[in-house]
């Protein structure tokens, strides 16, 4: 078995990318988990786990050989940590200094919300549901990173070259995103036009999102760097932090994640440049 995943490795990542997939569909168009008390699709990222914790024993490796290293955890996860804190501060300010601009009222709060193309976010409030987005958001980052960044990435490099794992896992994790404006179609709440140019956009935003944290990888020599960074992105500043005004809540929230994004993924990527001219770093 082993043999068979590393002769065939991208078959052998998107094989287990299709199952998933199937799943994350099934509960997001359709079980729509999100939609109970929970408020999270869960069972699609507890699967993965699953299939990540059996992946690795089918491959004979340990979870430090897809990124899971002890070594230096909290130093690399205070680095994305402080990367998406300063990354996403410049965002807000921005989204902020535009919505003045155009006269509105701005403030912050602080709510537990799904992410939502078209604005419709339910808010709550309590320990309870903020404590459930915490931990939803830590099962999330578990298992994108450690599929994506960790066992595709890893299971390319084995036998390609590791800029071809990074493109590859990248394009999966893009493909990945494409269920939520799946969602908007289906419910309604957007066009075909308006599907296909999200569709696009999320396809080449993840896949930034993507490199920048297999780029975190190489670097750190872990996941938890860009598991860090994940997860601001996801909790922080998708899920808690909401910009609100007279007119409505996060109506800027799509630009201001784009913002925050390229800012961090220009400065990971100029970083990883410079030390792989240096030779410190595989490139």
């Amino acid at each position: 078995m082993r043999d068979k995943f590393l002769k065939n490795s991208v078959l052998s990542c998107v094989l287990i990318f299709t199952l998933l997939l199937a799943v994350h569909c099934a509960e997001a168009l359709f079980i729509r988990t999100d939609e109970s008390v929970l408020g999270e699709n869960f069972i699609n990222k507890v699967l993965g786990i699953a299939a990540l914790w059996l992946a690795v024993r089918l491959l004979g490796w340990r979870w430090a050989d897809i990124g899971f290293a002890s070594e230096n955890a909290l130093r690399s996860a205070g680095i994305g940590l402080a990367m998406g804190t300063v990354a996403f501060s410049a965002a807000y300010l921005a989204e902020m200094f535009i919505l003045v601009r155009q006269g509105q009222a701005v403030r912050l709060e602080f709510f537990v919300s799904g992410f939502s193309l078209t604005g419709d976010a339910v808010a709550r409030t309590g320990i309870g549901y903020i404590l459930m987005c915490v931990m939803f958001n830590v099962i999330n980052v578990v298992m994108e990173e450690g599929t994506f960044r960790g066992l595709f990435a890893s299971l390319v490099a084995s036998d390609h070259r590791l800029k071809t794992a990074m493109l590859f896992q990248a394009l999966l994790f893009g493909l990945w995103h494409i269920v939520t404006p799946l969602r908007g179609l289906m419910d309604g709440s957007m066009g075909a036009a308006a599907f296909a140019v999200f569709s696009a956009g999320y396809v080449i935003l993840a896949g930034f999102m993507g490199i920048k944290w297999a780029l975190l990888f190489q670097m750190t020599g872990s996941l938890y760097a860009g598991m860090a960074d994940h997860f601001f992105n996801n909790c922080i500043a998708t899920n808690l932090l909401h910009v609100v005004t007279d007119s409505g809540v996060d109506e800027m929230q799509v630009l201001r994640v784009m913002l925050a994004q390229l800012l961090s993924f220009a400065a990971v990527y100029a970083v990883y440049f410079r030390k792989s001219k240096a030779g410190c770093i595989q490139s």
